[in-house]
């Protein structure tokens, strides 16, 4: 069973943390019942309800209720809705509800699309209560969620590894955290990672390695140090003229989400390619930008596998 997010580890609520996560179009779609008897539904069609238009009514409170819900459910975010509707429909003894959230946010929307119809159902319950006293809510669920981890078929796991390029780990100088941090990452994600090595700056040996790699069956590899501005850091041009094509959404991800965080991170270089249907991705050597590559590429390249397998996008 997976780990309850909202919960620290000592078993007390907490807030999830998404502050670090990706900004994403996110959309969530729910529904709802709620059962009245004919003649109640008749009034609300002929708008005869004694205090008012409840269709109307009800859809406000839903919008208002979606935009609050951060108010009322005590682990959810604060998030700017870019779009909120709801829509109704009649038929002899029930009104079915649904609802569509839309933002774009670091997490989803399905607890404002949940309670937008939780609240229409309640405010059609008060406006009728007068005239029917055998009302029932039902049935309330979330239909579609979209965005995030759940925007795009990720459910493939690659064989993945990592090539840690530095002069002084090579040389037993330092200690090699990228390299493991990346390695963990990814296999922590369900991803096969039994290929690992340390090889110096500009090492002639980088390419031959990635491509007895790809010979094993590794789909993924991520290199890690080797791409700065001195002489030595000759990681890039290196694999760059050995890609058969570029990913530069992939790279343009990566530097968007560095510079959000850190201004210095302009002058970092990376890259991002395919050479003979393995993806390789060139990092700076950092434990930051490894951190920073992990929050933006899991699990969302998982999904390029399923686009080079020919699966719908």
């Amino acid at each position: 069973m997976n780990k309850f997010s909202h919960l620290d580890t000592d078993g007390n609520v907490k807030m999830v943390d998404v502050t670090e996560k990706t900004p994403s179009i996110r959309r969530a779609r729910a529904e709802g019942i709620i059962m009245l008897q004919a003649d109640t539904i008749n009034l609300i069609q002929n708008e005869a309800m004694p205090k008012g238009n409840v269709l109307t009514t009800a859809k406000i409170a839903g919008i208002q209720a979606a935009k609050k819900t951060w108010d009322l459910i005590p682990m959810c975010h604060q998030l700017n809705l870019s779009f909120v509707d709801l829509e109704f429909e009649l038929n002899r003894e029930q009104i079915m509800i649904r609802s569509i959230v839309k933002t774009r946010e670091a997490t989803g929307v399905e607890m404002e699309a949940l309670t937008a119809v939780s609240t229409a159902a309640l405010t059609i319950y008060d406006m009728c209560k007068a005239v029917d006293k055998t009302m029932t809510i039902s049935a309330i669920k979330l239909v579609e969620k979209i965005g995030g981890k759940s925007g795009h078929a990720i459910e493939y796991r690659p064989n993945v590894g990592i090539i840690t390029m530095s002069d002084s780990i090579s040389a037993g100088k330092s200690e090699d955290r990228s390299g493991p941090m990346l390695l963990k990452g990814f296999t922590d994600s369900g991803c096969k990672g039994d290929h690992q090595k340390v090889l110096p700056d500009g090492s002639e040996e980088l390419i031959p390695t990635i491509e007895a790699w790809i010979q094993d069956g590794v789909e993924l590899i991520i290199t890690t140090g080797g791409t700065g501005l001195s002489p030595r850091d000759l990681t890039i041009q290196m694999v760059e003229n050995n890609f058969d094509s570029r990913l530069p959404g992939i790279e343009q991800a990566l530097h968007a989400y560095g510079r959000g965080k850190v201004k210095t991170a302009m002058l970092s270089r990376l890259t991002a390619g395919v050479i003979k249907g393995t993806i390789v991705v060139c990092l700076p050597g950092s434990t930051g930008a490894a951190k920073d590559a992990l929050k933006v590429l899991i699990p969302t390249i998982f999904h390029s596998f399923h686009m080079m397998k020919g699966e719908k996008h």
